[in-house]
């Protein structure tokens, strides 16, 4: 039942003829493919109504019972922003062909009444008193509805609606005129693409305690519901990857676990995954219910035990190649900035986008969140890496200490010196990753400690910072060039 109040004016219309609407009701069945959004409002608790976001293509079988030769149906509970140049009904027993089919969509004050469209309803005052029984025609400015008579009455001021059968549809609606070759129940499906459905990985990492960095690793998809309709035990598959979306208006709570029919799920009961085109699919082993407004969760692989690195890193700079070498005396001045604490892992499976949420236990064997980051599409055997935080106990500085440009050799030196301070009770390993940018040409030409990585663009070192301690690091670079190319001063 749904109550609602309009400015008074009951209009009623007797002798106006309108073709016989049969209804199609709610699916028997539906399946859902649904590909990756990273909308912060499908998953927001905070946000209100639906969201035009997310990508989902819906094939449902429904049942109508149908009338011998050309006559309407309308088809309710539809999402609210499904794509209509899409959308498809189909009769695989050759009982029907459509002719022409209209969206009507869930919008303005009777939106809620869209999906009783061609239904029979009883229209009620404020007093509890009838003021139209019949089916409903048409839900926009008021009420129109026919009665067994044949009379239309037009009612713009009630209370409330009832339905017959109790069901009350949400979403838009399909008008379809159909052409039937006989009466009777027939069997259709109906396909189409929407927004308002999507969904990303979610990921919980509990690390261990000891010398070596171990985890408990938790995979879970996140499915978030903004169309506007509920699902109900729907046949689920999740596509992980990124399909270009040609058209910029296609289709693309409360929080909740989701519910998984016919029982809890078991780690041998996980999704089943393959290879679809260039991506990748989670088909759900049982069919689950996604109401309207709603963020449920699945497990996508079972939680198992894993390794892990730690990493306190100092970085200055990044890899960028200027097109000449930069010979100037103010370039690469920065002096320093924070250590960050990082998480490396290795993907044990291929891992959909998504974010990783770390934990670790305090002193009372408490789990805290200590950090999180996003983790993008990973195969199977790479890494990825997140930033947890700034590492509080951990300082660095970073100054010139040396800089000489020989323009008649082609060549210019630069060393720098970096301070490392510990104010923790544990040692703690520093990596310092610097990226010596004036020219493409570089050698390391000294270095107070060896260090464990060396590439075009890279030079990193590994040093050891006692508690409460300091470790000074030195090194120097030479860059050289051709006499074809032209420093920048």
């Amino acid at each position: 039942m749904t109550t609602s109040r309009r400015t008074a004016l009951a209009l009623a219309v007797c002798g106006i003829t309108l073709g016989a609407a049969t209804t199609l009701q709610a699916a028997d069945q539906a399946e859902l493919t649904l590909y990756r959004s990273d909308n912060a409002a499908m998953y927001a608790s905070s946000s209100d109504g639906n969201v035009s976001d997310g990508y989902a293509v819906v094939r449902e079988q429904r049942s109508l019972v149908l009338a011998a030769g050309r006559h309407a149906v309308v088809i309710g509970d539809l999402p609210a922003f499904l794509d209509p140049e899409a959308l498809a009904l189909s009769f695989p027993g050759n009982d029907a062909s459509v002719l022409s089919q209209r969206l009507l969509l869930a919008q303005g004050q009777n939106a809620a009444l869209t999906g009783l469209t061609g239904r029979s309803v009883n229209v009620l005052g404020s007093g509890g008193q009838s003021l139209a029984n019949g089916t409903l025609l048409r839900a926009g400015d008021g009420l129109l509805v026919r009665d067994a008579a044949g009379h239309t009455t037009l009612v713009r001021d009630f209370a409330a609606v009832q339905t017959s059968d109790g069901e009350f549809p949400t979403g838009s609606s399909l008008s379809l005129q159909v052409d039937a070759t006989r009466g009777g129940q027939a069997s259709a499906v109906l396909s189409y693409p929407t927004s308002g459905l999507g969904w990303r990985a979610a990921y919980v990492a509990t690390l261990q305690t000891g010398a070596t960095c171990r985890m408990q690793f938790e995979s879970r998809a996140s499915i978030a519901n903004r169309s506007g309709r509920d699902w109900r035990a729907i046949q689920l598959t999740l596509i992980a990857g990124e399909p270009n979306m040609a058209k910029p208006s296609a289709p693309r709570p409360m929080m909740a676990m989701g519910r998984i029919l016919g029982g809890k799920m078991s780690a041998n009961d996980l999704p089943q995954q393959n290879s679809v085109g260039d991506y990748r699919s989670y088909t759900l082993p049982a069919a689950v219910d996604l109401p309207d407004g709603s963020v449920s969760q699945v497990p996508l692989y079972a939680s198992r035990a894993m390794d892990c690195e730690r990493t306190a890193l100092f970085e200055i700079g990044n890899s960028f190649q200027s097109e000449q070498p930069m010979t100037g005396n103010d370039f690469n001045q920065d002096g320093g900035g924070p250590i960050v604490s990082t998480l490396k892992l290795k993907a044990f499976d291929s891992l959909p986008a998504g974010y990783l949420r770390v934990l670790t236990a305090d002193r009372h064997g408490t789990p805290q969140f200590i950090g999180e980051g996003r983790i993008n599409d990973t195969p199977k055997g790479s890494d990825a890496t997140i930033t947890l935080g700034t590492a509080f106990d951990l300082r660095a500085t970073r100054s010139r200490t040396a800089f000489k440009v020989d323009n008649a050799g082609r060549s210019m030196d630069e060393s720098f010196r970096i301070n490392l301070t510990n104010a923790g009770d544990g040692s703690r390993t520093i990596t310092v990753r610097e990226h010596p940018n004036r020219w493409r040409q570089w050698t390391l030409i000294s270095s107070s400690s060896k260090p464990n990585e060396q590439t075009p663009d890279t030079l990193a070192f590994r040093i050891d910072v006692p508690a409460h301690g300091a470790v000074t690091l030195d090194y120097a670079v030479r860059y050289v060039w051709a006499a074809n190319d032209h420093p920048q001063p």
